[in-house]
């Protein structure tokens, strides 16, 4: 895939992002087609996984969307093959080396500079304005992971 390519891959998850879909949903589904996913079915199964998964701030859900897609490309199909989940498992790893060495960590809540807190996180997701895009570096992290599979060389 071409530099080009890959970029306007990019463009179309920041859209998704800005459109109102997690940062999963807009990583998953700007590459659906490379996986063989229904943009659709992309978008449902990559849902859950917004706000640090199901927005509890934990694992950034544009590296989820990053795992989801990776899991299609080279996830086991077989219970009892090892080699292939060692290889999927050692492809994420590498992902979050690469992740966390960009953008300082893997963890929603870390990223988005908040406090943990003791009890759950309201599940309300905010509203989308001028300045909730303003105050969030999620549009960066999806470019980041579709970027990260995309550029991967295993493909």
């Amino acid at each position: 895939m071409t530099h080009e390519e890959i970029e306007k891959r990019v463009e179309r998850a920041k859209t998704l992002f800005h459109e109102g879909f997690n940062c999963s949903q807009a990583v998953v589904a700007s590459c659906a087609d490379v996986v063989g996913l229904d943009e659709q079915v992309a978008l449902r199964v990559s849902a859950s996984f917004g706000g640090g998964i199901g927005r509890m701030r934990q694992t950034c859900g544009a590296f989820c969307g990053l795992s989801i897609l990776e899991g299609m490309r080279s996830g086991s199909t077989e219970g009892q093959d090892v080699e292939k989940k060692k290889n999927n498992y050692a492809n994420i790893q590498t992902y979050a080396k690469a992740f966390k060495e960009a953008n300082g960590s893997l963890m929603c809540g870390e990223l988005l500079g908040l406090v943990p807190k003791a009890e759950p996180n309201d599940p309300t997701p905010e509203k989308r304005t001028d300045s909730y895009y303003k105050k969030r570096p999620c549009d960066e992290m999806v470019a980041c992971a579709v970027r990260l599979f995309l550029e991967n060389k295993t493909m």
